[in-house]
């Protein structure tokens, strides 16, 4: 971003700022008080269901030694709920001194508490009665059951899943740049591979599962290659939009001041094109996800969605429901690294775009 246009955005957080204060000033000590107690009191209700609600369906209830410590699935479920009541303790005594946090933590205070009682319900309808569809829908502490069972090996999995991703990820976002860059700053480049990139890009990278496995010498290169190509297209496609939306009064002030192309791709195109170009990643974020559960599935050794199958044979949907959270927790991490590593290479972009 040129320097004349941060000084002209400079202004722009200064308001933005000035808002928070504002919101921050209506919101009293009471509010906070209010907030943080409800926040902790749907957690702490889900607690009590577990622990007072009695048992009235024929359940077996397993003890497991964890380093010394005898658990069933019910205390251990009571214990992960403990866990999130004094993180959110935590959380909520730290936001008190900080506007910004202070905000964030009043608004979001009906989702968690909503959570908490959703939680409740789900454990009294799915383990204390057995309402719901058996083997189906396992209340939440049936689900923690599999780390006390089998921790070693769902940990196993989860990081044969994080070196597969992380392989073709990696790769899928290098080859995606390097090719956007090119097509959108080279017309002959654009012309030959373009069209190559809009037709195959269309085409869901499972459907290349045949070709992958005759063609790579082990399953894991081949779930690879997969997770490379779902990844290319959108990273590729955004950034060769991102380059080609440049202004040409920024190359022509570049030129003017004796610029060289390399220094015009590498100082204008691609600090332009940075928007899309993590819009891009973003997207295939999901993507690469989604295939390497599908191509775990499909014939690798290990890994979450083997796991998946692998339960599902013993119809042990609860082990399934254990791999979901897992995926879920995972997904969710991988995205807030990548937004934390967009929001400190776009910096300059505070205030400028509604947050």
């Amino acid at each position: 971003m040129p320097g004349l246009a941060k000084l002209r955005l400079s202004a722009l957080p200064v308001f933005k700022v000035k808002q928070h204060h504002k919101r921050y000033k209506l919101i009293s000590d009471k509010e906070w008080k209010f907030s943080f107690v409800l926040t902790l009191v749907g957690f702490v209700i889900a607690i009590a269901v577990n622990l007072f609600v009695k048992q009235v369906a024929d359940v077996e209830i397993k003890t497991y030694e964890v380093l010394g410590i005898p658990l069933t699935f019910n205390s251990f479920y009571r214990l992960i709920l403990l866990v999130i009541v004094l993180l959110y303790a935590g959380i909520g005594i730290f936001s008190y001194f900080d506007p910004l946090r202070k905000i964030k933590f009043v608004d979001r205070t009906p989702f968690r508490f909503a959570v908490g009682i959703v939680l409740a319900v789900w454990d009294i309808l799915g383990t204390k009665y057995l309402i719901l569809p058996q083997p189906f829908f396992p209340g939440p502490a049936k689900i923690l059951e599999p780390f006390l069972m089998e921790g070693k090996f769902i940990f196993e999995n989860m990081l044969y899943s994080l070196k597969l991703y992380a392989a073709g990820f990696s790769i899928g976002v290098l080859l995606g740049v390097t090719t956007g860059i090119l097509i959108g700053w080279f017309p002959k480049v654009y012309y030959w591979v373009y069209p190559i990139l809009k037709m195959t890009g269309v085409i869901p990278a499972v459907a290349w599962m045949p070709f992958a496995l005759t063609l790579f010498p082990t399953p894991f290169s081949a779930a690879v290659f997969l997770i490379v190509i779902c990844a290319w297209f959108s990273i590729a496609s955004l950034t060769a939009l991102g380059v080609q939306s440049t202004p040409k009064a920024q190359f022509e002030v570049a030129r003017t001041l004796g610029a060289k192309t390399s220094y015009l791709v590498f100082h204008v195109a691609i600090p332009q094109a940075m928007p899309q170009i993590f819009t891009g990643i973003a997207n295939a974020n999901g993507f690469a996800f989604t295939t390497l559960v599908m191509a775990e599935m499909m014939g690798q050794p290990g890994g979450l969605g083997y796991y998946i199958n692998l339960s599902k044979v013993w119809s042990a949907y609860y082990k399934v429901f254990a791999s979901i959270l897992i995926m879920a927790i995972l997904f969710s991490l991988i995205t807030k690294v990548l937004s934390l590593i967009q929001d400190y290479v776009l910096r300059w972009r505070k205030g400028w775009v509604k947050e």
